[in-house]
């Protein structure tokens, strides 16, 4: 591969992944979707279980793992480059929640139960579409402990310890390590992540998965990496959101994530610091710099590398942008 290829803004053919929780709506995109309950598209993704490519320009076909290699600190960013196990910081996603999800927990980095080369998994999740009553499972119960948790699995009543809220579209949740957290039926989501693809099930509703067997619980990994007292979750309504300024919706040590309303042109420019992942939740438009222009549609996530500086977002879309500060 060339060393003297002038950074684009990249977008990628998603890996997506059969759930038995899955359904048909990321179609809507215009994606290639495959046969199945599709219930996850892997959209900017460096992972051993699932590496996006490149769609566009002269890296067209490159997996990400191959723009790293080639190119990693200059385009990825002083802070971007810099993700703990040498692969690409983030992964985002955009899921399908045809039926409810597991409800399940996330470790910390330091947690020593950890596969090796996985990091734990702080995330957020935009919410793009929500039918009408549909809810997600959003931390325990003031008040519940390692001892009543356990009691409460142990005794087949977990959902009386877990706080259920109603969604809607725009609603932003951010989600911690140690946070408990299921999404249920009837939403779309845009989900920004370390780069982990580490679970801890405490809970699938006693249903077969995709293969006719219970999938498999983590009961004592649960037990252990759950912040009883909280891990500093936060969730918010965005349509505050005014075109031309960001409205910042988590900020983390492994990512901070902005809300954008694009009415005609707005520029902006990446840092040396970090890449740009901007995310199209709604509209059309299209992304413009130095060298080129590229059109952008609801969907479509694209990586702008850090070293691309300058650029314009036009049209007329709402966008999220994720960076590492």
């Amino acid at each position: 591969m060339s060393q003297t290829v002038k950074p684009y803004p990249l977008h990628f053919k998603p890996e997506f992944k059969e759930r038995v929780w899955g359904g048909r709506a990321l179609e809507r995109f215009g994606y290639d979707v495959p046969e199945g309950r599709i219930g996850e598209g892997w959209m900017i993704a460096d992972h051993p279980h699932g590496v996006s490519h490149v769609t566009n320009g002269e890296l067209a076909g490159q997996g990400l793992d191959q723009v790293r290699e080639a190119f990693g600190a200059e385009w990825f960013g002083s802070k971007g480059s810099r993700s703990g196990n040498g692969r690409f910081p983030l992964l985002i996603k955009l899921l399908d929640c045809n039926d409810d999800l597991s409800v399940q927990v996330h470790p910390t980095d330091d947690y020593a139960g950890l596969p090796k080369g996985e990091l734990g998994k702080t995330e957020m999740w935009y919410v793009l579409d929500a039918k009408p009553g549909a809810k997600i499972i959003y931390g325990l119960k003031p008040g519940v402990n390692r001892e009543s948790f356990a009691a409460a699995i142990a005794e087949n009543r977990i959902m009386d310890t877990l706080q259920e809220v109603s969604v809607e579209a725009g609603d932003t949740f951010y989600i911690p390590a140690g946070t408990v957290h299921a999404l249920c039926a009837g939403v779309l989501v845009a989900e920004i992540q370390q780069n982990s693809d580490t679970t801890y099930r405490v809970y699938d509703y006693n249903r077969p998965g995709l293969d006719g067997k219970p999938r498999e619980l983590h009961i004592e990994d649960s037990l252990n990496v759950t912040a009883y007292e909280g891990a500093g979750a936060t969730r918010m309504k965005t349509d505050g959101a005014k075109p031309g300024e960001w409205l910042r919706l988590a900020k983390s040590p492994y990512f901070a994530t902005d809300k954008g309303i694009v009415r005609g042109e707005w520029k902006l420019a990446t840092t040396p610091e970090s890449f740009d992942i901007v995310i199209v939740a709604e509209g059309s438009g299209s992304i413009r710099w130095e060298s080129g222009l590229i059109d952008a549609k609801a969907g479509d996530c694209f990586l702008l590398p850090a070293n691309l500086g300058d650029y314009a977002l036009a049209g007329e879309m709402t966008v999220l942008r994720s960076r590492v500060e």
